[in-house]
């Protein structure tokens, strides 16, 4: 039988966004405050994702053994570094969180079954990649507060009460919900970037958070009207409308996961949206330049 196992590691280093064929303005404009000299740092937290079968012992690998692995290959080479210098592949590569992801895998690649390589530069910012070229994911977390009440117009209060409980009280109630959004797309060979880090978080903050931050769904969002804002339903409406977006950056909307509280979420595969640009998102592409 196989198994998924997985190591944590983590690292502390520093980095520098700056490509020395640019001007010190296009620099700025491209890397914004990542190409400030002399860098800067981030406490990198790791995953390492191995498959096998389970052995004799009831184990895929002893876990000691992959411990050491990782840290003779990767962090006691990068922990304290300033990654410009770190790997001689940085010098053709900026060390972007995808980047680094990708040359971790490398790194290891020789010595274990990998599956996934999955890296946090922050709790809201993280790369995940799989061996497949130079082929990554890139995932951006954020959050808004709404309120919504569950409740089919159709039916009475009672029967929605039935279906929805509590969440079919007439005056609705509020989340704080964090939206996790997960983009695949090529690591460019000299930027190390999928998309532009600066432009995916604008989108998502004109598209996503500013319509729908501090709004009564049901009221404020015209599609609520006639659709429940459950947690999946708010999930499929935004990848909707992100999707057409995100493909303008070069990238392909990959997954949506949004958390409505520490007891309840929900992700959707944006891989069966169709291809078209939908009506919702044309009302929209306007906020974005």
């Amino acid at each position: 039988m196989q198994c998924i196992i997985n190591r944590r590691a983590e690292f502390s280093a520093s980095h520098r966004y700056w490509l020395p064929e640019l001007s010190e303005l296009s620099n700025y404009e491209q890397f914004g405050a990542c190409a400030r000299t002399p860098g800067h740092g981030h406490n990198y937290e790791l995953f390492v994702s191995m498959l096998g079968e389970i052995d004799q012992y009831g184990m895929v690998l002893n876990l000691s053994d992959v411990k050491h692995v990782i840290k003779r290959e990767v962090t006691s080479q990068l922990d304290f570094s300033f990654l410009n210098d770190a790997w001689p592949e940085f010098k053709d590569t900026l060390p972007t969180t995808e980047n680094i992801a990708r040359l971790i895998w490398h790194r290891l690649a020789p010595y274990l079954p990998l599956s996934n390589i999955k890296l946090y530069e922050h709790p809201r910012l993280w790369a995940e990649y799989k061996g497949a070229g130079m082929q990554a994911y890139l995932t951006v977390g954020t959050h808004f507060s709404a309120a919504h009440r569950l409740a089919l117009p159709s039916l009475s209060f009672e029967e929605n009460s039935e279906i929805y409980g509590k969440c079919a009280r007439p005056n609705g109630h509020g989340h704080n919900y964090h939206m996790e959004v997960t983009i695949k797309g090529e690591v460019n060979a000299r930027t190390g970037m999928l998309v532009d880090l600066v432009k995916l978080n604008k989108v998502i903050d004109e598209v996503v958070i500013e319509p729908l931050d501090h709004t009564f769904l049901n009221k404020d969002i015209a599609y609520f009207e006639a659709v429940v804002p459950t947690a999946e339903n708010i999930a499929v409406y935004i990848a909707r409308l992100l999707k057409p977006h995100v493909q303008a950056l070069g990238a392909t909307l990959e997954r949506i996961k949004l958390i409505e509280s520490p007891n309840n979420s929900c992700e959707i595969d944006c891989a069966w949206l169709n291809d078209e640009v939908i009506e919702l998102a044309q009302n929209q592409m306007a906020l974005v330049s």
